[in-house]
């Protein structure tokens, strides 16, 4: 009794395995992001649809399914090429690329799994070397955008032959090699060199006509001091010492250490610190 007991246990464990193993080689998932074709080798291959996310059924050993991401990545794409002057310059692109789901099955049966280290590289460096071969060096410096538009256009235009889709082309990375940069120091250099010698011309320019207009005032006023000495004698030279006069007294009136010494009276007989007999007033500068 306790025997088949047994034996049907055993009997029914297996039935159970071979069951479980069954039913879990008939059922895949796809998660989130990803997408799945089938391989059926009675029905010529890849199948034209493309199954979504969840459990799906299959047939086992007859189809096999094939799991393939289609969410938005980035990608790299470095390339060292020349410019229309023979310039070279290292260039890196980068790419935000996701399949075309609905290409998916023809995508797998021409390029694999692996489709994008085979198409991004190519199509990218192809597209660089042919939009960057159309401009100088120092055009793609000024005119970056407009480079990086028609690289992102082109770029667009190679993957739909790829069944591939692109969110996003930029340029992140762009350098000369180093005779141009060297040749790009010397010529900032140069140009502010040339603005320092343009300064200096005009600083001469200004000083020569200020020269110029300071000969002109004072050819002017000694023309002006003539004819008024022509018509009143000395009297202007008179006029002209009092005002210097006036002026150094101003001056000597403000100074800290001065003293004023009156000279003695006139027939006196005494004789002034000058050594003259009319009694000159003598100034003095104390030093404290």
């Amino acid at each position: 009794m306790a025997q088949n007991v047994l034996n049907r246990l055993g009997s029914m464990s297996g039935a159970l395995a071979v069951g479980a193993f069954t039913v879990n080689s008939c059922l895949y998932n796809v998660d989130g992001g990803e997408r799945a074709v089938l391989f059926d080798s009675l029905r010529g291959g890849i199948l034209p649809d493309v199954r979504g996310e969840g459990t799906h059924f299959i047939i086992p050993v007859i189809q096999r399914p094939i799991i393939m991401d289609v969410r938005t990545k980035p990608r790299e794409i470095p390339s060292v090429t020349g410019t229309k002057d023979l310039q070279m310059v290292n260039i890196k692109l980068r790419v935000l690329w996701r399949p075309v789901i609905e290409e998916l099955p023809r995508l797998y049966r021409e390029l694999g799994v692996d489709f994008d280290e085979r198409v991004l590289p190519s199509i990218g460096n192809e597209v660089l070397k042919a939009i960057v071969a159309q401009y100088n060096a120092e055009e793609l410096l000024s005119k970056r955008a407009e480079v990086s538009q028609r690289i992102k256009e082109e770029m667009m235009k190679r993957a739909k032959m790829f069944h591939l889709r692109f969110d996003d082309v930029a340029i992140t990375h762009l350098t000369f090699g180093v005779e141009f940069m060297r040749a790009i120091e010397s010529k900032q250099v140069a140009s502010q060199e040339a603005e320092r010698q343009q300064w200096v011309v005009k600083k001469a320019e200004q000083e020569r006509i200020a020269a110029v207009t300071r000969a002109e005032g004072e050819a002017e006023a000694a023309t002006i001091i003539t004819k008024a000495m022509e018509k009143t004698g000395n009297a202007i030279v008179e006029v002209r010492r009092i005002d210097a006069a006036k002026e150094i007294a101003a001056k000597l009136a403000r100074g800290r250490n001065i003293v004023y010494l009156p000279g003695g009276g006139g027939g006196s007989g005494s004789t002034g610190v000058g050594g003259g007999s009319g009694g000159s007033n003598l100034l003095l500068q104390v030093d404290k």
